[in-house]
C-alpha cells in the first residue's frame, strides 16, 4: 500500500444517552458511509485517498468532527449531505471548504 495523500479520521465516538453529545450519535455512521460511497466510486482515488473512523477528537458539541491530516483541516457538523462538497473541494480540488459553517476554527 502507498502512503495516501490525504487521511480523512471521521469521529465515531459514542456515549450514554443523556451525556455529553457524542458524533456517533449525531450521525457520523451516515457520514462515513457517505465519504465510503463518494470515494469508492472513482477509482483515480484508490489507495491516494484514506478514510477511517476514530474515536473522539474533542469538540464533542459540534459533531460529527473531520480531521484532514496533513493538512491540519476540521470540519464540524458534517452531515452524509455535506460529504459530496467535502469531496469535491478539498479531496479532489485540493482547496478545503469555504463554507464556515463546516471549518472548526480552534481557539488561538
Amino acid at each position: 500500500m502507498t502512503r495516501p495523500e490525504l487521511h480523512l479520521f471521521v469521529c465515531n465516538n459514542e456515549r450514554p444517552v443523556g451525556g455529553k453529545p457524542s458524533c456517533g450519535a449525531r450521525g457520523a455512521a451516515e457520514v462515513m458511509a457517505a465519504f465510503q460511497r463518494e470515494l469508492g466510486g472513482d477509482p483515480t482515488l484508490w489507495g491516494r485517498i484514506a478514510v477511517t473512523p476514530c474515536g473522539c477528537l474533542g469538540p464533542c458539541f459540534e459533531g460529527p468532527m473531520i480531521a484532514v491530516y496533513p493538512d491540519g483541516v476540521w470540519y464540524q457538523r458534517v452531515s452524509a449531505a455535506d460529504v459530496g462538497e467535502i469531496v469535491a473541494s478539498h479531496v479532489r480540488g485540493g482547496v478545503p471548504v469555504p463554507i464556515d459553517r463546516l471549518r472548526y476554527r480552534f481557539e488561538e
